[in-house]
């Protein structure tokens, strides 16, 4: 089958525009600055709390708007805010992130993991090509020479856990590390191109580990592996495969093996797709489960008897790639089936998806747009990605 690039890109374009629209109006704060992102779906606040992840994903989504669909200045306004908020408000004495603050930016909790400081980083770059301001790339290259610097030796993170929060018996290696690594490398490429020959290099090393965690005699990615590289299959939460990670994980390859020249790589993009597009898909519901045991057994996370938006999200944009850079007309047919499920099922009028649904396919309650994890991220850059894929596979055509 064939794409119908005309119908999708005007779906896309008109509930982008209302997801910006919906933000916009109800998530800036005025007060404090940053952005306030736990809301119902009247827009109304339910927590003054602020997730940090959300300052430096909410700054880059709007610095890529702008980027990439229209040069509006309240966008840049609004990143800028975000921005300045995460660095001003929510870093530690010891030069770490916080992971949730107050409204004005008391610390609430932190953990050992850098994953405030990846979309921190995000944001700067992006905003750097947007402004050429060269504050915020000198800012993204500090964070991301630190952040680099711990996932390659521990010892040197200023953040330490006691002891008693550090387990030694089961040591695992998580997936997602290398994973968020190899987007943030990606990006500050596209920012830092007088670096880009050790951005490359790091690119290759990360492509490398993640390859490790994709076992093709369970056909699936893995979250975790043991310290010895191998899978822990003794309980339940070491043999959890996450399809939506494995999918978003699958167009990060792609790109980078294009970039790369790597055939290599986008084998191993394509291949993570397919195994974790049949391995979501839920046969009795549709949609995209959650999680699952590769050895078949129960899967101990609630999450996964619910439709979780962001898993949709990235089965949409990692559909669409594989089908631009193949041709290959099953990718279409999942494409279509990915957009056309979750747009009947999960986009709210204002454009903006709920946080999750029954696994049936019905709204959960509480209908909210948005909480601690959940902001202007995933459903943006979904929408963005998209409409220019589709053009240049209208262009194409």
């Amino acid at each position: 089958m064939k794409i119908d690039t005309s119908k999708y890109i005007s779906l896309f374009e008109e509930k982008l525009r209302a997801a910006l629209d919906f933000w916009m109006e109800n998530s800036q704060d005025d007060i404090c600055g940053g952005i306030r992102h736990c809301l119902t779906r009247d827009g109304r606040h339910f927590s003054t709390d602020k997730g940090v992840w959300m300052q430096g994903r909410a700054g880059w989504a709007f610095s890529y708007v702008y980027n990439h669909i229209e040069k509006k200045a309240e966008y840049l306004d609004f990143a800028r805010s975000c921005i300045k908020f995460a660095k001003e408000k929510c870093f530690d004495p010891n030069g770490r992130m916080y992971n949730v603050v107050t409204r004005d930016g008391q610390p609430i909790e932190k953990t050992g993991e850098f994953f405030s400081e990846t979309f921190y980083i995000m944001a700067n770059t992006e905003f750097y090509i947007a402004t050429g301001e060269g504050e915020y790339l000198a800012e993204a290259c500090r964070v991301y020479d630190m952040v680099w610097g711990i996932y390659k030796n521990p010892e040197t993170d200023p953040y330490k856990a006691s002891d008693n929060a550090a387990p030694t018996v089961r040591q695992l290696r998580p997936f997602n590390r290398p994973m968020i690594l190899l987007n943030v490398t990606s990006l500050m490429r596209d920012a830092d191109p007088a670096r880009a020959e050790l951005y490359d290099t790091n690119s290759r090393e990360l492509c490398g580990i993640i390859s490790n965690f994709y076992r093709p005699e369970f056909r699936a990615t893995l979250e975790n592996l043991g310290m010895d590289w191998e899978p822990v299959l003794d309980t339940p939460a070491t043999r959890i495969t996450t399809p939506g990670h494995d999918m978003e994980c699958a167009w990060f390859l792609l790109e980078e093996g294009i970039h790369l020249g790597d055939g290599k790589v986008t084998a191993l993009a394509k291949r993570m797709f397919d195994d974790a597009y049949y391995l979501g898909i839920d046969d009795e519901y549709g949609g995209f489960v959650y999680q699952r045991d590769v050895l078949k057994g129960p899967v101990e996370n609630y999450e996964t008897e619910t439709k979780v938006w962001w898993v949709h999200n990235e089965a949409i944009i990692a559909s669409l790639a594989l089908y631009l850079f193949t041709g290959d007309e099953e990718y279409a047919e999942k494409f279509t089936y990915a957009t056309d499920y979750s747009f009947d099922r999960f986009v709210d009028e204002d454009g903006e998806w709920y946080y999750a649904l029954h696994r049936n396919g019905e709204p959960i309650s509480s209908r909210m747009k948005g909480f601690i994890y959940k902001g202007p991220f995933h459903t943006i850059r979904m929408y963005v990605k998209c409409i220019e894929m589709l053009k240049a596979l209208e262009n194409k055509q």
